[in-house]
């Protein structure tokens, strides 16, 4: 019996109870979900909910009486073989081993999709991270959004949302031309220009226009510039697109800001917002009145000479989200553009929308590796394919993925690259790469699953391993909820504990000559689920789970 299941049992005993007229309670009164947990001691029994606690005021009644009534009911439930009323009013729930145990069968039959739920179905969610600048490469600045955005795209769609990865490019503006003058300078064998990017990447995007255009030196600089801006840029981004596909992170949208500006979006972004009546102009310039909705101050969309301010572009491209059926638009955005929220759902204010429901901003801290060197070719920056190279995808992703993105976070290289317990991303993994070769062991052994038998799996580590088997599906639910794939991160490791204790303690091959019999094939599936958990967790979070280590 899964957390779900037995939160919908308690929900219909509820349901059951006031249209018996057990209860005095409204159908409005009850909740959609009941909440069930482990108890703190685990001899109180195998699961505990506060319901009673929660609705006695509401039935005219005190907790302890509300519980009495519905624990009639949950022990008339098939697979609850006791419920005792603790404190105040707390319902403990225990569980047969048969039900219990079930789960494991279950697990492996749904395979990839165990764990998947619907709770967001119907949410169409356009997400925007990283959008680094296509002027240089990825940089350690962009690790975390890169790990987490994906990780949360992930855990949304593994609740049934229909989710959209969006990469903006920032492609249109001073920052290119800076960009392109400083190629052709390295193209002629000149310093970096004043404001210029250093670094020898650049000298390598200059060998790359060359290769593309032999004869771009004879060209004057007018003519050179924006041959060796088109190019360059072009080289960049596969450089980015590159760095990201080694990282396991997958767009679905590169969105040009360029192409805004070429469209005209600019100019209609200013024309409907004025019709929505927030648009004024004042001293030669076109604003938008932001602070209606709670930005420090309005905000300048056309300036005064009629060039377009970075906000307007802003604006636009929030519009064209809008225009393309996204109802809900998440920001990943880093520690410095906490000024940027009420900015942005401003703007989605001013639109039309709720910025309650419309738009949601999230805030990134730094994160910091400890002993990372500068990069050689990039000169003044730690690029993300070093430190994929250094450390490996898989202990940078996980290692991102285990912490809040509003905490700060320092990585210390010499835990990531230890094979051992004290290595999180190491301790998972290894576990699966144990099951699997658990598994491999018991199918020479000739255990396989011709029967299964949930009573069987009966001793104290199996009953701790199912119940954080699963919990796990409402664990991936949270974490789409509160946008918190270390939440999935955390509960693995709980499962990876919980399963090598169980390696410790129950055999699923017979040993030496004994025979097989059917409690070594029912501890096989339980071995195959466990398997599959932590497959489907690591996936969440773009790791690879090894079958061998």
């Amino acid at each position: 019996m899964t957390p779900e299941e037995l939160s919908a049992a308690i929900s219909a005993c509820l349901k059951d109870a006031v249209a018996a007229g057990e209860l005095a309670l409204s159908e409005s009164a009850l909740p959609e979900d009941v909440r069930v947990e482990r108890p703190k001691n685990r001899e109180h029994g195998d699961w505990a909910t506060n319901i009673a606690l929660q609705l006695a005021k509401h039935a005219g009644t005190n907790p302890r009486q509300f519980a009495a009534i519905l624990s009639k009911r949950l022990e008339e439930i098939d697979g609850v073989t006791a419920v005792d009323i603790a404190g105040p009013g707390f319902l403990n729930i225990t569980v047969d081993a048969a039900a219990s145990g079930a789960l494991a069968k279950v697990i492996v039959e749904a395979g990839r999709s165990y764990g998947t739920n619907q709770a967001l179905a119907g949410h169409v969610v356009n997400m925007e991270f990283v959008s680094a600048n296509p002027t240089g490469p990825l940089h350690i600045g962009h690790t975390r959004w890169a790990a987490l955005g994906d990780s949360i795209a992930r855990v949304l769609r593994a609740s049934g949302a229909d989710v959209t990865a969006e990469y903006y490019i920032n492609d249109a503006g001073s920052q290119m031309n800076v960009f392109a003058n400083s190629v052709l300078s390295r193209l002629h064998g000149r310093g970096v220009p004043e404001g210029g990017y250093p670094g020898e990447y650049i000298r390598d995007l200059g060998d790359e226009v060359l290769n593309a255009h032999p004869a771009i030196r004879e060209l004057t600089d007018a003519a050179a510039l924006p041959v060796i801006r088109a190019a360059a840029y072009q080289a960049q981004m596969k450089d980015i697109k590159d760095t990201l596909a080694g990282f396991g992170v997958a767009f679905d949208v590169f969105f040009s800001e360029q192409e805004l500006h070429d469209a005209g979006a600019i100019e209609s972004a200013v024309a409907r917002l004025r019709e929505q009546g927030h648009v004024f102009d004042d001293g030669g310039a076109v604003w938008l009145r932001t602070t209606d909705f709670g930005d420090d101050k309005d905000r300048v969309m056309i300036r005064a000479n009629g060039e377009p301010t970075y906000f307007a572009a802003d604006a636009a491209y929030y519009l064209s989200k809008k225009d393309r059926g996204f109802t809900e638009k998440i920001y990943l955005l880093g520690a410095d553009h906490h000024g940027y929220i009420n900015r942005l759902k401003a703007i989605a204010a001013c639109a039309g929308d709720d910025p309650e429901v419309n738009i949601e901003v999230l805030i990134g801290q730094l994160v910091s590796v400890n002993g990372a060197k500068l990069s050689k070719r990039a000169g003044n920056i730690i690029e993300l394919k070093d430190l994929i190279e250094w450390l490996g995808k898989d202990a940078v992703r996980y290692s991102l993925a285990r912490f809040p993105a509003d905490s700060p976070l320092t990585l210390d290289p010499e835990l990531l690259k230890k094979n051992s317990n004290e290595n999180p991303v190491f301790y998972v993994q290894y576990a699966h790469a144990r099951s699997r070769g658990t598994a491999r062991n018991a199918i020479e052994a000739g255990v396989d699953h011709s029967a299964f038998d949930a009573s069987l799996l009966d001793h104290a580590t199996e009953n701790e391993l199912l119940s954080y088997l699963g919990s796990y599906p409402s664990i991936v639910a949270k974490a789409a909820e509160l946008r918190e794939p270390h939440r999935v991160a955390r509960h693995l490791e709980v499962i990876a504990g919980a399963y090598h204790r169980w390696y410790d303690a129950c055999r699923v091959s017979p040993l030496g000559e004994e025979p097989v019999q059917d409690v070594n094939r029912t501890r096989l599936w339980l071995n195959d689920a466990t398997s599959q958990v932590l497959a489907n967790g690591l996936e969440l979070l773009g790791v690879s789970a090894p079958e061998r280590m």
